[in-house]
């Protein structure tokens, strides 16, 4: 018999539906098949929680409206709070069906190992398998060959991890509340979403690294392997792997990616993933921590637009690394940033230990008229101008041997004062994103 009371989860349900905007709520409708002809009155909404329960069960109903709120989506806390008590006693989080009551590692899954099927010939072929500029050692399956047997067959995986969910948990069938995490992880051929039950392997399993994974169960009814105590896992040498795969197995973890226009009415520290255009990219700085002024940290902020508005990201300490080789124009996509609220200012968006930044596409060259009026570093190899386009302020980088072949001035000690000296002056530039690759200076300007 259900833990779960029917009445708690009509009232939750009636909650939901009524934080559902007027779009939202004939999403919702699609999903949940309750898009009917029939004229959507008070009365409907008013005895919609009752319809699903009779039309679908406690249990499958859970899962639709979950299924509803992660499509459309609504993940803020708002509408979670109402939901994940109901999911999470199904014994599910986040995901739905790939979690199940029982998760994988408890004894009465182990019959469910079709690594493990006594019926199987142990005896191996010594051939090797070849994928384009590699091969596969015949004990190792590729992550293509085991979506397509859907079985292992005592062999083992390889596979570098992409993403990596934060910790959650799931409750047992006896009520005992567990750790999991999910992994995407890609090789030459493919991608997979990994469950990781336990968190021991939480510290040990690093982004970015190869793994090797054996004794794993296999489940292609939810596309997923599942990590168990009893799975082998060992560090192995790395590989190239194709740029549409890993962003495929990062998708595989990240939160849907939603319009600006849509995250800027979540509420604080709500996880989300966005996709635009870099509008403008400051400097890297180093500032004081909040909790210790006497300690600092790297943070850089960048701009990102989309169809429906622009929103500023900040990234912060290591993280500011994922923006070496992102330009200005480039498309990019974002993924697990957190909104930030503060008072009247308008929503931002900060890094976290998950961030990563995709370049889908990059920006192409253009030629352009600037006015370089600022000069913010200098160095024998790279100067950072401050230049105005059109009315608007922007940040680029030219080699600095350019600026010395076309101003005529010499590189030594004094060639930032020299370099100063020039300023401001009209220039014809070819630019690509925020790099000055040709630079013709026009006029002085007299200031």
């Amino acid at each position: 018999m259900s833990s779960i009371s029917e009445e708690e989860w009509r009232d939750a349900m009636t909650k939901i539906f009524d934080k559902l905007t007027k779009d939202q709520y004939k999403k919702m409708l699609i999903i949940v098949d309750f898009s009917t002809p029939q004229k959507k009155t008070e009365k409907f909404k008013r005895e919609l929680p009752q319809a699903i329960l009779e039309k679908y069960g406690l249990e499958e109903s859970i899962m639709k409206v979950n299924k509803a709120m992660e499509e459309i989506p609504r993940k803020d806390q708002g509408v979670q709070n109402l939901l994940r008590p109901f999911v999470e006693k199904l014994g599910k989080q986040e995901a739905g069906p790939a979690l199940e009551a029982d998760p994988a590692g408890a004894p009465e899954l182990e019959h469910t190992r079709k690594d493990e099927d006594p019926t199987l010939n142990s005896s191996q072929p010594t051939e090797t398998v070849k994928v384009p500029g590699r091969e596969i050692p015949a004990m190792r399956k590729t992550i293509q060959e085991l979506k397509t047997s859907g079985q292992l067959d005592q062999k083992f995986i390889i596979g570098k991890i992409v993403q990596k969910s934060d910790p959650a948990t799931y409750l047992t069938k006896k009520k005992e509340k567990k750790f999991f995490f999910k992994l995407g992880i890609a090789d030459e051929t493919d991608c997979i979403k990994v469950i990781v039950y336990g968190k021991e392997r939480f510290q040990d399993l690093k982004l970015g690294c190869f793994y090797n994974f054996r004794d794993v169960i296999v489940d292609m009814e939810e596309n997923v392997i599942k990590v168990t105590e009893k799975t082998r896992i060992s560090k192995t040498a790395p590989f190239d792997i194709p740029k549409n795969l890993e962003l495929e197995a990062a998708k595989l973890i990240n939160q849907p990616v939603c319009c600006i226009a849509e995250v800027q009415t979540y509420e604080d520290k709500t996880a989300v993933s966005v996709e635009g255009t870099v509008k403008t990219i400051d400097s890297s700085k180093r500032v004081p921590l909040k909790k210790d002024k006497r300690m600092k940290k790297d943070k850089q902020e960048f701009e990102l637009q989309d169809d429906t508005g622009t929103i500023r990201i900040c990234m912060w300490g290591e993280h500011t690394k994922h923006l070496c080789g992102i330009s200005l124009g480039d498309r990019a996509t974002v993924t697990n940033v957190k909104t930030n609220r503060f008072r009247d200012i308008p929503v931002s968006l900060n890094s976290t230990d998950l961030t990563k930044i995709v370049k889908l596409a990059s920006a192409a060259p253009q030629n352009i008229t600037m006015m370089i009026i600022g000069l913010t570093k200098a160095t024998t190899l790279e100067t950072e101008l401050e230049a105005q386009i059109n009315d608007q302020m922007a940040t680029f980088v030219a080699a600095s041997s350019l600026l010395v072949k076309e101003l005529g001035i010499p590189m030594g000690a004094n060639f930032e004062a020299r370099l100063l000296d020039q300023l401001p002056f009209s220039a014809e530039a070819q630019i690509k994103g925020n790099k000055i690759l040709q630079l013709k200076a026009v006029q002085k300007t007299q200031q």
